[in-house]
């Protein structure tokens, strides 16, 4: 060996320096990517078109709060051929445009900024953006930087909200709302953007028109990984078929699976369960599912949907009516996961992977039921006592007994109380930590932290329980590849057709199963005597032992959940020039004088030369829905569309996946989230799917 290095030596030498450099080759490459332009944006001054044959239902609530923006059409960025000197001039003029981040982070949120900055750079040099510093509290506290030339080249592309960070605060108090015009004014902002998801877009209306009297205008940009801000008009056109971040989070998250699906077939001893985000809807479960052709995935809104025939034909032939029958109960799904693991492990797959979504849960009937009747207790007991229910009951032991005396007409004295002795005792029967999770304290938006509740463990569980149960009724066995079978009897020198025709139920079968009456090494013996092949005082023989023990199952698991690491993912190519394009969007909308729209780009789920920039009137998205046990205005989340193609072509091939049969796997490897390639797909799965047109 040479002499030991100078550590000054190493640590400076052009070797070391490039391989523990802050920023490596792939970093350089993303920050000098150039995102493509959608035509329009490289053909000068814009006008923006109204659309009137895009039509909305107007909520009456929306019309009375936001008179002066609830009447916006849908509006399309165009080229006017004709275009004066006055309004090149206006369109030109100085501005000045603040940004804010607002809820979690999304892949793709620094190419908004970029978008826009690049586009008011290019029509004035001298206009400035302002961003606000973590989120809306940097609106309401006045705390904001320049955002630079060398601020935006080094978040090119890259993922997270760093470059402002981020925040939860809603604006939702007129208190705050005059904070926020104050922090507006004073700077001399021409406008705002608000780049989040639904309760941000939501905010970003009302700041509208707060704001309408000053001339400040305000546009919202669509932002959340969970992909459940989707616009339909009331004729059922696409207006936005997603929102960014979706498509880089559901890679993130599929490599991650995919990754497992390697170790699950290569080990052959793990079910690996993954969880991932997704609240209110499954979309991102639905795209990892096609992405990774997990062997189960369980899509929450077709749960919700799931009526029990059998529970039906029997409820109409006792002449009574079972509104049990209707929407799945954790009794029945977990009986639905172990009828996938039973028949996988029949065929000597005893491992697999399993996909979840985070709010599961909330499409369970008799969960959702636990969770609305909380929720109004809860959001009663801060009213009436306007004090905190969570501060004032700080262990589950004194929430339970709240709960408790309300059952046993303590303190609800109404004729029908909303927490009966039913629910006490159906609630009771839950584990402890499920039951402290469904009383843990809401969020800000009022809505059931699912994160915080261990969703896959509380499944796991009875899928454990009712496996023993399958177990000791000899149904769950582990399938002997034949040829193995052959192999250790001839080891042996005994005879396969004798014994096999003694312990199997199916001897000469390419996956042999040990019969069912067979369930222990007792019950081994008993049906080896009784079939004459060896004597009560004899042992039996060690290949016949061997091969019993193969065919018990040991059913383990491993648990993810995968969240914070897809929206912290770098951006998918898909989604560096959607956010781009959106950023620009948000300028000319800006431009033509629109307030209270979101930024859009129409045909998505096309190719990128169908794509379309337009303003979408966010008033009419909204409707009333209860928070905190209060009716409020919010934008209303989608769900997935069991009819639309993509669900339809995921239902049609799911049962493949599962691979219950003597064939390999049909795992498939989605590979890294990339920027550039030809082999990068320019779109999520669901969005190419549902493009297919008859």
């Amino acid at each position: 060996m040479g002499s030991e290095l100078e550590l000054d030596y190493l640590l400076n030498h052009p070797i070391a320096e490039n391989v523990t450099s802050d920023v490596n080759i792939e970093t350089i490459e993303r920050r000098s990517f150039s995102p493509k332009k959608i035509p329009i944006f490289s053909q000068g001054v814009s006008l923006l078109k109204d659309q009137p044959q895009y039509s909305f239902i107007n909520d009456k609530e929306s019309e009375r709060v936001l008179p002066d923006i609830i009447h916006n059409q849908v509006q399309k960025v165009t080229i006017n051929g004709q275009v004066s000197e006055a309004e090149k001039r206006e369109f030109s003029r100085k501005r000045k445009i603040g940004v804010v981040f607002s809820g979690g982070p999304a892949p793709g949120g620094h190419n908004v900024i970029a978008g826009i900055y690049d586009e008011v750079k290019k029509y004035n040099v001298k206009s400035k953006i302002f961003g606000f510093l973590m989120g809306p509290d940097g609106l309401v506290e006045s705390r904001y930087t320049e955002i630079t030339q060398d601020m935006v080249d080094a978040h090119r592309n890259m993922g997270g909200f760093s470059m402002l960070k981020t925040g939860r605060t809603k604006i939702d108090s007129k208190k705050k709302m005059d904070l926020s015009l104050e922090t507006c004014r004073n700077l001399g902002l021409d406008a705002l953007v608000v780049i989040g998801g639904d309760d941000s877009n939501t905010n970003a209306a009302f700041l509208a028109q707060h704001f309408k009297a000053s001339g400040i205008k305000v546009i919202g940009v669509p932002k959340t990984i969970d992909g459940d801000i989707q616009v339909k008009t009331d004729q059922g056109d696409v207006l936005c078929a997603i929102s960014f971040g979706f498509h880089s989070a559901a890679r993130a998250f599929s490599q991650n699976i995919s990754n497992l699906a390697n170790d699950g077939k290569s080990t052959v001893k793990y079910w690996h369960v993954c969880k991932v985000m997704g609240r209110v809807a499954s979309h991102l479960t639905l795209e990892s599912a096609l992405q990774t052709h997990a062997n189960l995935s369980l899509i929450g809104e077709e749960l919700a949907e799931y009526v029990d025939q059998d529970r039906l034909k029997k409820a109409k032939e006792n002449k009574t009516v079972d509104y049990n029958a209707f929407g799945m109960t954790l009794r029945h799904l977990s009986r639905v996961i172990c009828d996938t693991i039973v028949r996988r492990a029949a065929f000597g797959k005893n491992y697999g992977v399993m996909i979840v979504p985070e709010g599961i849960l909330e499409f369970i009937n008799e969960i959702q039921v636990f969770i609305i009747k909380l929720n109004k207790i809860i959001a009663e007991y801060n009213t009436i006592h306007d004090l905190d229910f969570h501060r004032s009951f700080p262990v589950l032991t004194a929430k339970l007994d709240y709960l408790r005396r309300i059952s046993q007409g303590m303190i609800d004295t109404t004729p029908f109380p909303i927490w009966n002795l039913r629910d006490d005792e159906l609630f009771n029967q839950l584990p402890p930590f499920f039951r402290e999770g469904l009383l843990v304290e809401r969020d800000l938006h009022g809505n059931f932290q699912f994160s915080q509740v261990k969703t896959e463990k509380i499944i796991m569980d009875m899928v454990k329980e009712y496996l023993g149960v399958l177990k000791e009724q000899g149904i769950y066995k582990i399938g002997i590849e034949a040829e193995e079978y052959q192999v250790i009897m001839a080891a042996g020198h005994l005879d396969p057709d004798s014994y096999g025709a003694a312990i199997f139920r199916n001897p000469g079968a390419p996956y042999l199963l040990v019969k069912e009456n067979i369930i222990s090494q007792k019950t081994l013996k008993q049906a080896l005597v009784s079939n004459k092949l060896m004597d009560g005082d004899d042992s039996v023989p060690a290949p016949i032992v061997d091969i019993y023990k193969k065919s018990e199952p040991n059913f383990k698991t491993q648990t993810h959940f995968y969240g914070y690491d897809g929206r912290g993912s770098d951006p998918t190519h898909f989604d560096c020039n959607y956010t781009y394009n959106l950023g620009m969007t948000a300028f000319h909308l800006l431009a033509g004088n629109a307030t209270g729209q979101m930024a859009a780009i129409r045909n998505l789920e096309l190719g990128f030369d169908q794509w379309e920039p337009i303003g979408i009137p966010i008033a009419k998205l909204m409707h009333l829905e209860e928070r905190k046990g209060k009716l409020e205005l919010v934008i209303e989340k989608s769900l997935v569309d069991l009819n639309s193609n993509a669900f339809r072509a995921y239902k049609a091939l799911r049962e493949k996946w599962v691979a219950a049969d003597l064939g390999p796997d049909h795992y498939r490897q989605p590979g890294p989230v990339r920027f550039s390639g030809e082999t990068e797909e320019d779109r999520p799965i669901t969005l190419v799917l549902n493009s297919i047109r008859a």
